[in-house]
């Protein structure tokens, strides 16, 4: 007879694994499914962001940042550093420590929280008494039946047309993270979060790095004064950027990668480069999933359909996280997982959109929460705008980077905060203030009125909150 669980959850991501742990607690019999593999072949979990993503990619910017600074920056501070060199295999070999280690955390946690792990694929049979026959092909296939099941199947990285991933020479984000070697010539195509991450990791290390866009303007997404304070500080890095690009032929041979393009203004220009990262994207992950056998309705990005509850079209089937609309990252993906637990207990699970944070985590970091002004203006929303130079904080000052600012957006009758947005140092840890303002609808007084340490680069803030008002204490 098939093992019965309350609740069985497909996939071991952020999603996925905070799914499952939080049904535990809810008192639910759980079970997980994560098919990812060491490179021993034993349990992986944590998914895309604890693998190949989120995790490695910090450790990474991490190692090539202190490399930056002990050969640009120790100077400056009185110190003396000489012969510095980076051992990439052992950067390579620290980061799988750290991946490793929030794998076995991961497990860790559900072993504390009585959630049967099982190591494979799983995908669904067939509609059951009382639930889903779910199929876990692993070392051994077995089948399990559950009365609710959570699909949290991640994304999988987007290739070019007609040029599909080797690893090698046409990189994802995965073989981007186990470049061997520091490639005297890197090619990136996109210059969203890998793109500009990945560029940013090896450029320390002494590539040179050309990062090819399609379109016009850079981080679109990103409020538009930020965008260009961040596009100023990459071009002075060396970072080169070409925006309005299209790329056309794409060959490879023992000598690299050579990318066929043209440039904004229609000439034809070719790229020759060592190895090429091709970040333009990713799509929805529900490949063997067998959602056919059950009816499961995808849409036309063959992302699962959700409601505002991340219900699906079947009763008793939930999806959270890449695998269905929304922003593809990491802690929205969590939110849903913890909502969806909590409301199958029958409680109300809360996520909302309006205050999730990005965060890119170059040097300077880009972080930002709520509309841009771009935005605002489009909507026809009457606003104030407020901004703050780190230039004129003695914390970043005494930290020896200045770069960037705080810019927060207020309604103009309310003064409501509508956005906050900020580039510069310590940006992915400073947006959390903004993220707690906007989830209890603050205004730009309420924050300024607050008292914030000093020095402390949170100062910036405040000062950001004065200016909606034009007023200013310049600490």
């Amino acid at each position: 007879m098939s093992k019965q669980f309350d609740v069985i959850v497909i996939g071991g991501g952020p999603g996925g694994y905070i799914a499952a742990i939080r049904a535990a607690q809810l008192g639910f019999n759980v079970a997980c499914i994560d098919e990812w593999k060491n490179d021993k072949g034993g349990p992986a979990p944590g998914g895309t962001c604890t693998n190949v993503g989120c995790i490695p990619s910090k450790a990474l910017l991490q190692s090539s940042e202190h490399f930056e600074h002990a050969n640009k920056h120790f100077a400056e501070h009185g110190i003396t550093a000489t012969g510095v060199k980076m051992d990439v295999a052992k950067m390579i070999a620290r980061k799988d420590t750290v991946v490793k280690q929030n794998n076995d955390g991961i497990l860790y946690l559900f072993k504390k929280n009585k959630v049967s792990f099982f190591h494979g694929r799983g995908s669904f049979v067939k509609a059951a008494e009382g639930g889903y026959e779910i199929k876990v092909a692993g070392t051994a296939e077995e089948t399990i039946v559950g009365k609710q099941i959570i699909i949290a199947t991640g994304s999988n990285a987007r290739a070019l047309p007609g040029t599909p991933f080797d690893e090698e020479l046409v990189l994802s984000n995965d073989g981007a993270l186990r470049v061997g070697a520091v490639p005297k010539k890197l090619g990136l195509i996109g210059s969203g979060v890998i793109g500009l991450e990945m560029g940013s990791v090896w450029r320390r290390l002494g590539a040179e790095v050309t990062i090819l866009e399609g379109l016009p303007t850079f981080l679109g997404a990103v409020d538009e004064q930020i965008a260009k304070e961040a596009k100023k500080a990459f071009d002075k890095q060396g970072l080169k950027i070409e925006l309005g690009v299209k790329v056309g032929e794409i060959k490879t041979s023992k000598k690299g990668v050579s990318i066929a393009y043209t440039n904004a203004k229609g000439e034809a220009q070719s790229l020759e480069v060592d190895k090429l990262i091709v970040s333009i994207g990713r799509v929805p992950n529900t490949i063997g999933l067998n959602t056919e056998a059950v009816g499961l309705q995808l849409d036309e990005r063959g992302a699962i359909v959700v409601d505002g509850d991340c219900k699906t079209n079947l009763p008793g089937v939930w999806a959270v996280g890449d695998v269905v609309r929304g922003p593809m990252l990491a802690h929205k993906a969590e939110e849903e997982g913890v909502a969806v637990a909590e409301r199958i207990a029958g409680q109300h699970g809360h996520v909302n959109f309006n205050t999730i944070p990005w965060v890119i985590y170059t040097s300077p970091e880009i972080a930002w929460v709520g509309r841009t002004e771009q935005q605002l203006k489009a909507d026809g929303v009457k606003y104030k705008a407020g901004s703050f130079p780190f230039l004129a904080n003695g914390r970043a000052r005494a930290l020896g980077d200045t770069t960037g600012m705080v810019k927060m957006l207020a309604d103009a009758e309310t003064d409501e905060i509508l956005g906050v947005h900020i580039v510069g140092p310590q940006a992915s840890e400073l947006i959390s203030e903004a993220v707690v303002a906007m989830e209890f609808k603050a205004s730009s007084e309420d924050i300024a009125r607050i008292c914030h340490a000093h020095p402390s680069l949170s100062e910036a803030t405040k000062e950001a909150a004065l200016a909606v008002d034009k007023r200013t204490l310049n600490f």
